[in-house]
């Protein structure tokens, strides 16, 4: 599997670490070595940064000026694309879709006070379940009539180029657990937009690896997550040029008992996982990605889900940011 080929910026400028949960491993008490991947070190904060690399350097190569891209009202994705564009001198405009009704304010804090600090050009809020795709693509007709030349970023960086962010990250991983001489039996990873899922699941199949994938779902049940993740994933195929049967939808797990009501709603579970991972490891986790994936972590910890004796690797994707935008879940 050959990434070197594909153009990137360089925002990943080093392996982030792997390092030992040791205190969560006495806290909960079952035979699982318990280890965590800080991808929420990346320089501007998160798997987004991995994903952006290729997305960016693609836009650039195509002559861009502007990127227009969507997420949630607190999205990381939103902020990490609006910093990059920054550095890069591109314009960059920001379509907000409410997923949560009356939850988007304009004076919010966490990444919505930074979209206006950052300088976004412009905020669009849509009604949750928009076509944002459509949106973003009326925005980009506006700026080319302004005469610009917009790219588009898919929600999440969640395309077959994005996904790259992930293949690569995959091999990062396999070179660290050798140089570690580390063995890992299984890999828990946030499955949303997808672009993280998919790319470590081509990777791996396309590695041979015996390491099991974990997709902890944030918002859909499970027969749409995977639907989800196997498209970016069949798209991320195509990308790299490898056999489509590498990957089959059967490959992929993907559980739905920690999303709750729904969306970055709360759930006691991601209260607690967030809580715990602070206090035990000093690890912010967020409310909407990470801390429902902290959730399925532990719980499934608890009941045995990993075989006696295993280690087990949990991929960070950053986002504490949006915990400054939630803090009514903790008050109590």
């Amino acid at each position: 599997m050959d990434i070197n080929r594909f153009k990137k910026r360089g925002y990943v400028k080093r392996p982030t670490y792997i390092e030992p949960l040791k205190n969560l491993s006495n806290v909960l008490n079952k035979n699982v070595n318990l280890f965590i991947k800080r991808d929420d070190m990346l320089e501007s904060g998160g798997n987004k940064t991995r994903k952006l690399d290729y997305l960016i350097a693609d836009a650039i190569e195509k002559g861009c000026d502007t990127l227009i891209t969507c997420g949630a009202v607190q999205s990381n994705h939103c902020r990490i694309t609006l910093s990059w564009a920054n550095l890069e001198k591109l314009d960059c405009h920001l379509i907000i879709e409410e997923r949560v009704k009356d939850s988007y304010k304009e004076d919010a804090n966490g990444n919505n006070f930074l979209f206006h600090l950052m300088g976004a050009k412009s905020i669009a809020m849509v009604p949750g379940k928009s076509d944002v795709m459509k949106a973003m693509e009326e925005k980009a007709e506006e700026l080319k009539k302004e005469g610009k030349k917009p790219y588009i970023v898919p929600g999440g960086g969640s395309n077959g180029i994005g996904a790259l962010g992930y293949s690569s990250c995959a091999l990062e991983i396999m070179e660290q657990l050798t140089k570690e001489s580390l063995d890992i039996d299984t890999i828990v990873v946030p499955s949303g937009s997808s672009g993280t899922h998919a790319g470590m699941a081509v990777a791996l199949k396309a590695l041979n690896s015996k390491i099991k994938l974990v997709g902890i779902n944030v918002s859909r049940p499970t027969e749409v997550q995977k639907d989800v993740v196997f498209k970016v994933a069949q798209e991320h195929i195509d990308v790299l040029g490898l056999d489509k049967n590498i990957l089959k939808k059967d490959d992929l797990i993907c559980i739905d008992d920690y999303v709750g009501d729904g969306y970055s709603l709360k759930t006691e579970g991601m209260k607690e996982a967030v809580e715990l991972f602070a206090r035990e490891e000093s690890i912010l986790l967020d409310p909407v990605y990470t801390g429902k994936v902290g959730d399925g972590f532990l719980d499934l910890i608890r009941k045995d889900y990993f075989k006696a004796g295993s280690n087990v690797l949990f991929l960070h994707t950053g986002g504490s940011i949006a915990l400054y935008a939630y803090l009514n879940y903790f008050k109590d």
